[in-house]
Parts: structure tokens; C-alpha cells; sequence
């Protein structure tokens, strides 16, 4: 619900003095005291534990942020484990959750099963004899997850953010990114041979012959690549205008005649007279290769998609061969427990259900009050800031406090939680367990199309430790798995709060307006609240954060993507920056009081380098660089801070240190 503005100023007035000043201390071990801070602030906080750290063989990585979805998968299991042992109602949570969970756990059945359960799907795909079969085919397994050429979703119309639309998306490749397909360097081409490997063994597995299954797997390659051409890069993605382009349906059929939009929209249920067609290059190139490509080399094409979709749902050998593939994108060494495959399969398919459970366990009410204060503290710095910017005229500033401060606000869990009723489980049954709640999640989407938003939606599990901003919505969340150390301890001083989740809550502040939020307007849609000059203004400030992030390697000689990042980079830029402004209000961050030896800036600036405190393989940080839009951890902490003058105060950073940028280069946009 949104509020109004005069009620934040009103409530954050109240709540921005906090005295919250922890109810025991919490130590700081493993700073090097032997190295400069201004020259690598990471390592200086984080160096001796990444030194000592093993990564689990099970794991691509190891420490905070995204590697600390393992421990909590764990947290996960041990609930599951004892539902899945108890006696639950016929059609209640615990029934479902429990099942799906012990169905996956029956590895025997699974093993006896074999490829038993896609045989019908492939009989499916060997009967596609033309063009409107084929088509035919695409939209019923669209509606079962099984997703192949066309990606049909239902969202908020980016122009009208109080209604649902149909959008269809770039999609039909099995490597991570188009440009998989076209780079010649050595891991990359190690990537593509393993993908290809990976495509061969499937069909080798249902019962191809080598020979056979190499020339299928060499030809799926070819149609990928073919569909690859027409991708949108990561970079051409950020351009959210540009993947506004909403069309009549009728219009669409005159554009795409091989599509048939018409039958395919009645086969998938979705009554509409129009779609967001995000990338219409996508579609166009689309039709053309439907009818370029022979229906022969479709349906190969298609068993590769099916089998790939479910490889990891049927016995051993595939799940073996898609492991091999993810060995050599990530580096993990060995296979994840069943366990924990399974509490991640159960998070994916009934995230709700499994949340609801997690947040009773392990999610106390009282975080949930001390995150609100931290976020209206947060709120209210940032009002702060934007009066004081130099560049933006008053009218703007008035605009950008007002979209501020109507900004939702989500944490712990969902005030109401996910109907899963149209879901059936069944004990013995894993693989039809999977379609039924992949089916269920198609019709969920569905019913929302042409219906006012759901406001109270959540687009991330409980557990899962991450936070987003969604700019239709102008919301920020914060689910309960973030909400645990190192980014948040309730009974932790406020140093080491405000370091680590505010710079988080600071951090999705900053995403309603960074280089894409910004051009939403308060009530979340495609519309430019910006003066002209002002907006010049804004958009130099964020080519500087690119041209700075392009300078920054990793791994030697592969550069960071300043395009790419570089609204993840201004959020971390501004989001330390509001985070300590906020801290400055508090009791503690305006006294000079030390703890272990650490003054209270530096305990702050410490506990943004612990929250990304991460090592990972270097496949795995080689495929984050290419594929991820955040920078790595390590220029998590370092980039942002080299911008952050206060910073320089608390540990004397001074010029001739690796890190010291002059005063007029430092970069400052909100």
C-alpha cells in the first residue's frame, strides 16, 4: 500500500534518532593489519579468511551474499526432512511440501524409471509432421514450463503500472548468452564443446547412437546459433524503452504469418488484443527461420530443448551429463547432496509454501521492526541528499523526494501467502510432481492477464538471500533470508547494521533511480518526470561510473562491463553513501567511542566489506563477469568506496594508495 508523503515525513521524523545501540558486542576478527586499507580495503578486511577458506566441493563459491543460499538450503533440508517424516493432512502445505520433497528423495523409483516419463513427450515431438503442429506443440509445453522458442509471461504494462499484459520475450538458446555463440576465446570455446557434449550424451541416452547423437547435437548447435543472431547483448537489454514495444495482435499476425499469434494465443488460454513484444527482432528473425529451418531439424531441436528442460528431473545418467556441462561453466567439483537439490527443487516450485514454514522457524518479529526503522532512517537520508545535490533543479528534486517517498516497502514475508491448492503431489510420482506445479505457476501467471496488479506479490522465496527493487511497483524487499548475519543482527550496535543491511536498503533505494529507474515515475511507469537539462545532467554523472567500472579487471586481464553493471554499480555507490548518512543519525555515529580498537565509521566501513566477504572458482567468477549485471565482491566493496570521501577520513587513504582517487574524481550521484 502506498503511503502518503506527508505520513513518511511525519513517521520518519520520529524514527530516524534511533539509540538502538546493540545488546552485546559483536567482534571484528580477521582484519590484516599488516597491509594498507587504502590499498585494497577488501583484502584488508577480508584477505586472511580468503586465504585459509576452502571452497566445498559441492560449491562454485563460498562466504556471503549468493554462497550463503547453501547454508540456508541446509536450514531448508533439516525442515523438509522432518515434514516429509510426518503424518500431514491430504491437501494441506505440509502434505505438499513434504511429498514433492519425498519424491524427490526416491532416488530408487527415480533410477527404475529412467527416461520413462519424457517418452510420451518425445513421441509428442517424433508426430510434428508441419508448421501449425509444430506451433501447436510449443504452446502446450509452454504451458507446462516447458518453455522453447517462445517465452510468454504476464506482467505490468511499463506504461500503465496498475495492469497486467501479456509480454513475450528473446529466448531459444541453450548457452548462457548470445555471445557464447560468437566469442573464440579459449574458455569460451571450452564452454561451447562442453555444451555440445552435454546435447549428445542426452540423445545418446535415449537411444541415439554416438555417431547419430553427435550429428543431432552439432545441428541444435547450428539452429541456436541461428536464433542467437537476432539476441538482444546484456548492455542492448538495459535499454528499458526499447523493450517497451507493446502491439495489437492482429498486427502481429500480419508481421509473423508463420507464428500464427491467433492459435497460439487460444492455445495457451491468453484473451488479449495486444502484447509487449520486448525484442520484436527476436520474433521477426523467428519467423523467418520457421520456414528456413525444415521440420526435421525442428523437432531435433525440440527433443534437445525437452530433454534439457527435464534432465536434472529423470535418473542418473542425465542428471550426470548435465552436471558435466555445469562442471565446466561454474568449476564445482562434485555434485550438490541429493538433499539439497531437493530443498532448492521444492523453494523453486512451492516457494510460498516452503517460506511460510521458514518464517515461523527462524524469521522473529522483532527484526522485522528494527529493519523498518533502519529503512525509514535510510528514506530519510536520502531526502537529505537529494536537497543538497548541486546539479538538479528544485522542480526535479521535488518529483524525485515525492517518487522517494511513496517508495512500498517489503520485508521478512508476504502479508498473505501463495494459493498452492491446484497443485498435486504425489508420494511416489517426482517427475509428474514437477509438471503439476510447473503447471500450476503457468496458470497463476495466467489468471493476472488484463487484471488490475496484485500489490502484495513477492517475486522472491523467504529464504532466499537476496533483496530487489521492482520499478513498476516502486518497491523495495527485503526477504527473511537476508535478513541474518553478516548483513543484519538485531542485537548488533548500529555500525555494523547500517554497514551491512543499510547498505543494502541503501543500495535498493538507489535502483528507483539508477540508470534504468529513473525513467519510472512515482506510481511505477514508463514516464519521464526529468527536466531536459537536469536529465543531461544525470546521465553524464552515470557515464562516469561506467568509464570508472570499464577500468577494473579481474582474473588478470578480463575487464568488469561498465555498461552492463552499471546500474548495479551506481546503486552501490550511492547506497554506501545513504547508508552512512543514515548512520550519522544515530547515537553511535555521532559519538567517537571505539570498539576492539575500531572507531565507529570504521566499524562501518569494515562491515561493508564483510557483507561481501566471497571467494569463488574462477569459472564461476569468469561466468559472473560475463553474464552477471553486479560487479564482483571484491569491487563491490573497493569501487564503491574509492567514491566514498568518508571513507578516506576513517583510514587516513591517502594519495600515492592504490585506491585514492582525487577529490574532484570521485564520483557523486546521488
Amino acid at each position: 500500500m502506498k503511503k502518503s508523503f506527508l505520513f513518511f515525513i511525519t513517521l520518519l521524523a520520529f524514527t530516524a534518532c534511533s539509540k538502538h545501540q546493540g545488546k552485546k558486542n559483536i567482534a571484528i576478527s580477521g582484519i590484516d593489519s599488516t597491509l594498507r586499507p587504502g590499498n585494497d580495503f577488501f583484502k584488508y578486511v577480508n584477505g586472511k579468511w580468503y586465504d585459509s577458506v576452502s571452497i566445498p566441493a559441492s560449491q562454485a563459491g563460498v562466504g556471503a551474499y549468493m554462497f550463503m543460499n547453501f547454508p540456508q538450503r541446509i536450514r531448508l533440508q533439516g525442515i523438509l526432512d522432518s515434514i516429509s517424516q510426518s503424518k500431514n493432512t491430504e491437501g494441506s502445505i505440509a502434505q505438499k511440501v513434504g511429498d514433492f520433497y519425498a519424491s524427490g528423495m526416491d532416488t530408487i523409483t527415480i533410477e527404475k524409471r529412467g527416461y520413462a516419463p519424457i517418452k510420451p513427450l518425445l513421441a509428442k515431438i517424433e508426430a510434428i509432421s508441419d508448421l501449425p503442429s509444430l506451433m501447436n506443440f510449443v504452446a502446450n509445453e509452454e504451458k507446462t514450463g516447458n518453455s522453447s522458442i517462445i517465452a510468454f509471461g504476464v506482467s505490468s504494462d511499463q506504461k500503465n503500472s496498475s495492469m497486467n499484459i501479456a509480454e513475450i520475450y528473446q529466448t531459444g538458446i541453450g548457452l548462457p548468452d548470445r555471445d557464447y555463440y560468437f566469442k573464440s576465446d579459449s574458455s569460451t570455446i571450452a564452454i561451447q564443446k562442453s555444451y555440445k557434449k552435454y546435447v549428445a550424451a542426452l540423445f545418446q541416452q535415449t537411444s541415439s547412437d554416438a555417431k547419430e547423437a553427435k550429428k543431432n547435437a552439432d545441428l541444435v548447435y547450428d539452429i541456436d546459433k541461428q536464433i542467437a543472431v537476432s539476441h538482444k547483448t546484456k548492455v542492448e537489454l538495459r535499454d528499458v524503452q526499447a523493450n517497451y514495444n507493446k502491439m495489437a495482435v492482429k498486427d502481429l499476425v500480419k508481421r509473423h504469418p508463420n507464428i500464427d499469434w491467433i492459435a497460439f494465443l487460444n492455445n495457451l488460454g491468453a484473451k488479449t488484443d495486444s502484447i509487449n513484444v520486448c525484442q520484436p527482432a527476436y520474433y521477426d528473425a523467428l519467423n523467418k527461420l520457421l520456414k528456413t529451418i525444415p521440420i526435421s531439424n525442428w523437432k531435433i531441436y525440440l527433443k534437445a530443448n525437452s530433454i534439457e528442460r527435464y534432465a536434472d528431473d529423470l535418473s542418473k545418467p542425465f542428471v550426470d551429463a548435465s552436471f558435466e556441462y555445469t562442471k565446466v561453466l561454474s568449476g564445482q567439483a562434485v555434485q550438490k547432496s541429493r538433499g539439497e537439490k531437493m530443498a532448492n527443487v521444492i523453494d523453486n516450485y512451492l516457494g510460498e509454501a516452503l517460506g511460510e514454514l521458514y518464517a515461523k522457524k527462524y524469521f522473529p518479529e522483532d527484526a522485522k521492526k528494527r529493519m523498518l526503522i533502519l529503512v525509514n532512517n535510510l528514506q530519510k537520508a536520502y531526502a537529505k541528499r537529494i536537497d543538497k545535490l548541486e546539479w538538479m533543479s528544485p522542480i526535479t528534486k521535488q518529483k524525485a523526494k515525492e517518487k522517494l517517498f511513496a517508495i512500498t516497502k517489503k520485508i521478512g514475508y508476504p502479508d498473505k501467502w501463495r494459493d498452492y491448492s491446484n497443485v498435486q503431489i504425489a508420494r511416489n510420482a517426482y517427475f509428474e510432481n514437477v509438471v503439476s506445479a510447473s503447471t500450476a505457476a503457468y496458470q497463476f501467471q495466467l489468471a493476472k492477464l488484463g487484471k488490475p496488479v496484485d500489490k502484495s506479490e513477492w517475486f522472491t522465496t523467504v529464504p532466499t538471500v537476496t533483496a530487489y527493487n521492482n520499478p513498476t511497483a516502486n518497491e523495495i524487499v527485503f526477504p527473511a533470508g537476508i535478513l541474518q548475519p553478516p548483513y543484519f543482527d538485531n542485537d548488533a550496535d548500529d555500525a555494523l547494521n547500517y554497514g551491512g543491511i543499510g547498505m543494502v536498503i541503501g543500495h535498493e533505494i538507489t535502483h528507483t533511480f539508477d540508470d534504468q529507474g529513473a525513467q519510472y515515475d512515482k506510481d511505477g511507469n514508463l514516464k519521464n518526470w526529468w527536466t531536459k537539462e537536469d536529465y543531461a545532467q544525470f546521465k553524464s554523472r552515470i557515464q562516469q561510473v561506467i568509464n570508472l567500472y570499464s577500468t577494473y579487471t579481474v582474473l588478470d586481464n578480463l575487464h568488469i562491463n561498465g555498461a552492463m553493471t552499471v546500474g548495479e554499480n551506481t546503486a552501490d555507490i550511492a547506497g554506501i553513501a545513504v547508508a552512512y548518512d543514515a548512520f550519522k543519525m544515530t547515537q553511535q555515529g555521532q559519538g567517537n567511542t571505539k570498539i576492539d580498537g575500531f572507531t565507529p565509521d570504521q566499524r562501518f566501513f569494515i562491515s561493508i566489506a564483510k557483507i561481501w566477504r566471497v571467494k569463488m572458482k574462477d569459472e564461476f567468477l569468469r561466468l559472473w563477469i560475463n553474464n552477471n549485471p553486479h560487479s564482483p565482491p571484491n569491487w563491490r566493496v573497493n569501487g564503491p568506496l574509492m567514491n566514498t570521501t568518508p571513507f578516506y577520513e576513517a583510514f587516513d587513504v591517502k594519495q600515492g594508495d592504490k585506491m585514492f582517487l582525487p577529490k574532484k574524481d570521485r564520483i557523486t550521484i546521488w
